[in-house]
């Protein structure tokens, strides 16, 4: 046993047997017992009884015996009827889920201490955990009357205490019986509100809200509550809702937050701008503030206001530091500072953003041209969970890929894939690695595995089409497996360039050219450009492709594949 619960059961023992508790110097008869003279008991064996029961009880419910220890407290409670006992026997029994138990003790607690509070708040407690509502409702509506100072705070604390009971009829049922009487309080018509929602009642919920805020109209939370009701069928009704609300209530931050959220929900980012505006000169360190408005700063493309929150937000108690290093680091990294985003990066310690900001900087030192420096710092980090390890393995890949060494890049994979050889991430990344090593073969068996794992993978589809396209083999095949991607994201350029290409090499011009056209205007990538080219001087329409063709190469002229299709076409 504990220490402390060693020196709690000997002082309440102790208490019992020294505190002029005016027990019966022996215990009352069994029923069906004689009536002899009852035998005295010194007060040492009395003492001795007393700390041994109660020490049993401790002993047993420290030892994982909660039925033994509930045993032992009650024939206590019963015996000695003292109230510091019977709560203790009380609660222990509710531990021991002796529900039935624990209420009869519940009972004598209050035969003993008839106006205790914690007595009748305890009972209570006991009925939710028995899921004995009926009994509960005379219960609470005695409390609520024998506090009516603080009617309105008990009121609104009914749904959180019954917030475990499943079955959320009876709850709302509960509710409005024991509400109903305080009709004049806002309170009630909330906690009714609240009960009804809980059952998916809107209508109800909506009605008893407006009758909380008619009672209280300046009350934030329900307003709050009321506009996220309306948000169920209708945002635009909410934020209007909000709108007025805060335009009587200016000091409401809570719901101008809420107000204006909502309103980047909707897209409509000026309008909510202004409000966090309001928000940031009212509340200029509170991080629930400052953290959206620096988002909104940034997606709007006002990355001065983004980066000075972010920085701002440093300077508080925000709890997740690393993700605004993860964010300061991506800003220094677009605007071409990469110490420091490294020096960002390196201050992510944990957290989702841990990974991604260890691969940040790895591909921040492949560009410095620290190779080997990056690898390390990637071994050296730890993913906590198998996603996060086959990011790291992907990250090392891509590393590699982007330095040239493209066998090693596949030797990472391949011995990631021995130990996880269906993870669909790894096989796709290494089907594509295996072909740009020469190795179709394994392109293949890593596709079809990964295809068998998951057959409606778009992108394996469409690697696998196209590889097949790519190497002018088994083309029926290649437009079957194209086609079904395509049939998954028809709006993807890059699987519209692999049709256009299949088409191609099936002799079907017309087609390819108005597929790669489509392709083309989605996203200019320059493969897209290499093949529309290809196609476009197929077909006899040559100014057209070397227009398209060197257009792309001034702009891409490191692309392999472009580049291969300039010196065929023009050399």
């Amino acid at each position: 046993m504990q220490p402390k619960y060693l020196a709690a059961a000997l002082t309440l023992a102790l208490g019992l047997t020294h505190g002029g508790l005016g027990l019966a110097a022996s215990d009352p008869p069994a029923p069906g017992a004689s009536k002899r003279p009852a035998t005295r008991v010194s007060s040492e064996d009395l003492l001795a009884r007393t700390v041994f029961q109660a020490l049993v009880g401790e002993f047993a419910l420290q030892r994982g015996d909660p039925k033994l220890s509930s045993d032992a407290w009650a024939d206590l409670a019963v015996r000695t009827r003292d109230p510091k006992v019977i709560a203790r026997a009380t609660e222990v029994a509710g531990f021991a889920r002796q529900y039935d138990r624990a209420l009869e003790l519940s009972k004598l607690w209050l035969e003993v201490e008839p106006d205790s509070v914690q007595a009748k708040q305890t009972q209570s407690s006991l009925l939710v955990m028995a899921n004995r509502l009926d009994d509960l409702a005379p219960q609470l509506a005695t409390l609520l009357e024998q506090d009516k100072p603080n009617a309105g705070g008990n009121l609104l604390h009914l749904n959180r205490m019954l917030s475990k009971v499943s079955d959320k009829k009876a709850v709302q049922s509960l509710i409005d019986k024991v509400a109903a009487p305080y009709d004049s309080l806002p309170e009630a018509h909330f906690a009714m509100a609240q009960a009804a929602a809980n059952v998916g009642d809107n209508l109800r919920a909506l009605t008893e809200t407006e009758k909380s805020l008619q009672l209280r109209p300046g009350w934030e939370t329900a307003a709050i509550a009321r506009a996220q009701l309306q948000a169920r069928q209708s945002t635009n009704t909410a934020i209007d809702s909000l709108d007025d609300f805060v335009s009587r209530n200016p000091n409401a931050n809570d719901a101008r937050l809420t107000l204006a959220r909502l309103l980047i929900s909707e897209k409509r980012y000026d309008e909510a701008r202004r409000h966090f505006d309001r928000l940031i000169k009212d509340n200029p360190d509170n991080p629930e503030v400052i953290y959206p408005v620096a988002m909104l700063a940034l997606q709007q493309g006002d990355t001065d206001t983004g980066r000075a929150q972010l920085e701002n937000l440093l300077k508080t108690d925000f709890p997740d530091k690393n993700t605004i290093h993860f964010f300061l680091g991506q800003l220094d990294q677009e605007q071409k500072n990469p110490e420091a985003a490294l020096a960002h990066y390196r201050q992510v310690t944990s957290g989702e953003q841990y990974v991604p900001a260890r691969s940040r900087a790895a591909q921040i030192l492949l560009q410095q041209g620290k190779v080997d420096e990056a690898r390390d710092l990637l071994h050296n980090t730890r993913g906590s969970t198998p996603a996060e390890r086959t990011q790291l393995v992907l990250a090392e890949s891509q590393l590699l890929r982007e330095a040239g060494r493209n066998n090693e890049a596949y030797i990472v994979l391949d011995r990631a894939l021995a130990a996880q050889p269906n993870d669909t991430d790894l096989l796709y990344e290494g089907a594509l690695t295996a072909e740009r090593i020469g190795k179709a073969d394994i392109l293949e068996m890593h596709l079809k595995h990964l295809l068998a794992l998951k057959p409606d993978h778009a992108h394996a589809l469409n690697a696998f089409g196209y590889s097949l396209a790519e190497r002018n083999v088994r083309l029926p095949e290649a437009h079957e497996l194209i086609a079904k991607a395509l049939a998954l994201l028809p709006e993807d350029p890059f699987i519209m360039d692999s049709m256009g290409w299949v088409l191609y090499r099936q002799g079907k011009l017309t087609e390819a050219l108005q597929t790669l056209e489509k392709a083309y205007q989605i996203n200019a990538d320059p493969e897209i450009a290499a093949h529309l080219g290809e196609v476009l001087w197929s077909l006899q329409r040559k100014d057209e492709a070397r227009h398209l063709l060197l257009d792309a190469y001034k702009a891409h002229p490191d692309n392999e594949t472009l580049t291969s299709t300039v010196k065929k076409l023009l050399p």
